[in-house]
């Protein structure tokens, strides 16, 4: 396996640092993250607000150029985008589509959609099935797999609700991203079962951790509030050497992209990847 940083849980660095850092740290790849941001509110950056490490969506087929020279001068590879679009964004996904193209870049993130409460979820899902038909046909067009994300509140929660939904399309044009950590807070499945159930549509990993923690509410008729945590790569619920040793069962010699959110506690952010690698590459060993 190849082991990539998701530019996302880096927002310090802007990304001529990012790549150095990144590369520094031993790492195979960079994972960019690729979306038209807003600003930080406290005027930090920070993961999903003013991060430095993120291309414009607007701006990302003229940043081409600039992006491919300045990875391919720190040594590192791109195993896919980290973008933010939605299914019916056909335009969008388009023009992406054929920017990841001439960059190199195989594999992109498409999303299944979040689920909608308001909605029935059978007009929801047929709804979205039908929008990524039409988004694998132009991965086609272009060369690339779009992959929807295993990721809680969405429409594929889990490995079998992702399955499903691609169920049908040509696996070397859509996907799935096995998240383990979005599975903490979300359809938690044992890792084996769930990769398998994924069959040809697993194309791309990402390791976080997390838990399910009170939130310190108790309501008036005692029911307890839980809420989730961001917790580092071996303090979380998911097992990450039990899943590691899974991926290696089924044969899976990808890319596993990280995507720390946890605190950095005394570290600081390079001590962290560092770290983070160090503890994947032994527990891959083992």
């Amino acid at each position: 396996m190849k082991f990539a940083v998701f530019t996302v849980s880096v927002p310090e660095w802007a990304p001529a640092e990012a790549v150095q850092r990144i590369a520094e740290a031993g790492y195979d790849g960079v994972e960019w993250r690729v979306t038209d941001q807003q600003d930080s509110p406290t005027g930090m950056p920070s993961f999903w607000a003013g991060n430095r490490c993120t291309w414009p969506a607007s701006s990302f087929p003229d940043d081409v150029p600039a992006i491919k020279e300045l990875t391919d001068d720190a040594g590192l590879e791109m195993p896919a985008l980290g973008t933010y679009l939605q299914p019916g964004q056909f335009e969008q996904i388009d023009t992406t589509m054929r920017a990841a193209a001439q960059l190199g870049v195989r594999q992109l993130r498409v999303s299944s959609g979040g689920y909608e409460a308001d909605r029935n979820v059978t007009g929801q899902w047929n709804e979205r099935r039908k929008q990524y038909a039409e988004v694998a046909r132009l991965a086609a067009q272009h060369g690339v797999r779009a992959n929807i994300e295993i990721h809680h509140q969405q429409l594929t929660p889990s490995p079998h609700a992702a399955a499903a939904f691609l169920d049908g399309l040509d696996p070397e044009h859509a996907g799935a991203i096995f998240d383990i950590g979005n599975m903490v807070w979300e359809g938690w499945t044992e890792y084996r079962f769930g990769l398998e159930a994924l069959g040809p549509y697993l194309a791309h990993v990402q390791v976080k951790n997390g838990a399910v923690v009170t939130s310190g509410v108790t309501r008036d008729d005692g029911t307890v509030e839980w809420s989730n945590a961001q917790l580092s790569l071996r303090e979380g619920f998911a097992d990450i050497p039990a899943f590691l040793t899974a991926l290696t069962q089924v044969g899976y010699d990808g890319w596993v992209s990280v995507e720390d959110f946890s605190d950095l506690g005394g570290q600081t952010r390079a001590e962290r990847i560092a770290d983070n690698l160090a503890y994947l590459k032994q527990a891959s060993a083992d």
